[in-house]
């Protein structure tokens, strides 16, 4: 893998659209519509890669691994399209395109992300792994996008937005929001690599540490950044309880860096872990 895992996004593009293509002669094919127009929307694929990557670091043929990855990356793109309905943060844009309700109404966009969770699972189960491997990918999927994890970080998110909070509640928020997704993206690669307790709980390490330094840049980039780079509005955040608010510029671009190294230090564990650390640097640096 290079720094860009740029083998394993072209992967997930093809799977991804396939995925798009299959519904198109059913009855409900307009649903299918708004799940591939979101899904297939680009991005960086970041938590797919991970899935590859971590399946590939413990001994595992990346490609078996594909359906998970999938996985990951539906229930990342449900949990936007219902991010920017106008109940939760009311956006227009969303990857430099009209966000999903936009375009085909709120009820046809909650639905879309509903069919997207669910199709997620439905990934998993059919996956060419063990059944103990799917079993357990799939426990930690639900574990983290679940209230224990991303939905629960959205609910603190939310409720938040009547207060200011403190650093301990941030630190509850974003890691949940961000955090959590991508410490499943790096299990689950553990999982389908074959991998035992020691490369879970440093997947899971790696995953904290970045997931956090990823949305402190996130937060950064919505105040330094530009709609044209980004694909979607910026300057939005500034009244909500993030580090940036309660820091500052450069006291967050220094917490991005340390978090960082401090996330590649968990990798030691695997082999040939050089390419990954390289891609979680460049995160820190990220315009987009």
């Amino acid at each position: 893998m290079d720094s860009r895992g740029d083998p394993y996004r072209r992967a997930v593009e093809e799977y991804l659209a396939s995925f798009g293509r299959s519904g198109t002669e059913l009855p409900q094919s307009a649903l299918y519509d708004a799940m591939a127009y979101s899904l297939n929307a680009g991005g960086k694929r970041l938590r797919p890669v991970f899935v590859l990557e971590f399946c590939r670091l413990c001994g595992g043929d990346w490609e078996k691994a594909l359906p998970l990855a999938a996985a990951v990356e539906m229930v990342h793109t449900y949990s936007l399209i219902h991010d920017d309905l106008p109940c939760m943060d009311d956006d227009d844009l969303r990857r430099g395109r009209p966000t999903n309700h936009k375009v085909f109404g709120e009820a046809m966009a909650v639905l879309a992300g509903d069919g997207l969770l669910t199709e997620a699972f439905s990934q998993i189960a059919g996956a060419e792994l063990p059944a103990e491997v799917r079993l357990k990918a799939a426990a930690v999927l639900a574990r983290c996008a679940g209230p224990q994890g991303m939905v629960g970080g959205q609910a603190l998110d939310m409720k938040s937005q009547e207060r200011e909070c403190t650093e301990a509640e941030v630190l509850a928020i974003q890691s949940r929001k961000t955090g959590a997704l991508i410490r499943a993206a790096c299990q689950m690669g553990v999982l389908a690599g074959g991998g035992g307790e020691r490369e879970l709980s440093a997947a899971g390490e790696f995953a904290e540490k970045l997931g956090l330094a990823f949305q402190i840049r996130d937060d950064l980039l919505d105040a330094i950044g530009s709609a044209r780079e980004l694909g979607k509005a910026t300057g939005v955040d500034g009244e909500k309880n993030t580090f940036l608010r309660l820091y500052g510029q450069d006291a967050c671009q220094e917490m991005v860096e340390k978090l960082t190294e401090e996330a590649v230090g968990a990798l030691s564990v695997f082999p040939d872990w050089a390419a990954l650390a390289e891609l979680a640097r460049s995160l820190t640096t990220r315009r987009s």
